[in-house]
């Protein structure tokens, strides 16, 4: 076992005390109190829960590369929605998204030229065409067969270069 290097750390160590000598949330549960779970990217330029005006505790957030509907996110929408009071979801890719700018080949071809890593053994799910791919994945979740009856489904495209949230009719 390694230990935990402090010394890379050192900003979110000191970040989290200070964190703590202002925490509010103890009373809040596991249970998303507004309903919602969002499926949205990893891009740090991304604060899920100001973009739909919501705050701590009122929404599930499964974030992974391009806001794509994987398997894990479909096994988390499943407790989500029987065990964790999600009753809505909201699938949020985004513009400007590395997964939409290159296909596979060019990502995989990129990481090895650069670090000489050959990643080809994994899928990274890019898109050629992000309103496609949200169809397709809003449509996935809608078909889940494990799913909770009766979850809301829907699709919309966040522009990071305004904060503006497009829904999408799929």
């Amino acid at each position: 076992m390694t230990e935990f290097n402090h010394d890379i750390f050192s900003d979110v160590v000191s970040a989290n005390e200070m964190f703590v000598k202002g925490f509010q949330h103890s009373e809040l549960t596991g249970t998303a109190r507004r309903g919602l779970a969002i499926v949205t990217c990893m891009d740090s330029r991304i604060s899920p829960l100001a973009v739909v005006g919501m705050q701590a505790g009122d929404a599930k957030i499964l974030r992974n590369a391009g806001a794509r509907v994987t398997d894990d996110v479909l096994r988390t929408l499943v407790l989500a929605s029987y065990l964790l009071g999600v009753n809505r979801v909201l699938v949020m890719p985004h513009t400007d998204c590395r997964m939409a700018r290159d296909d596979e080949a060019t990502i995989h071809a990129t990481i090895e030229e650069q670090f000489g890593v050959d990643t080809r053994s994994l899928e990274f799910q890019t898109v050629s065409d992000q309103r496609m791919a949200l169809e397709i994945d809003v449509n996935r979740i809608r078909q889940y067969p494990l799913l909770q009856r009766g979850v809301s489904v829907a699709g919309a495209l966040y522009h990071v270069e305004s904060g503006h949230l497009e829904p999408l009719d799929v």
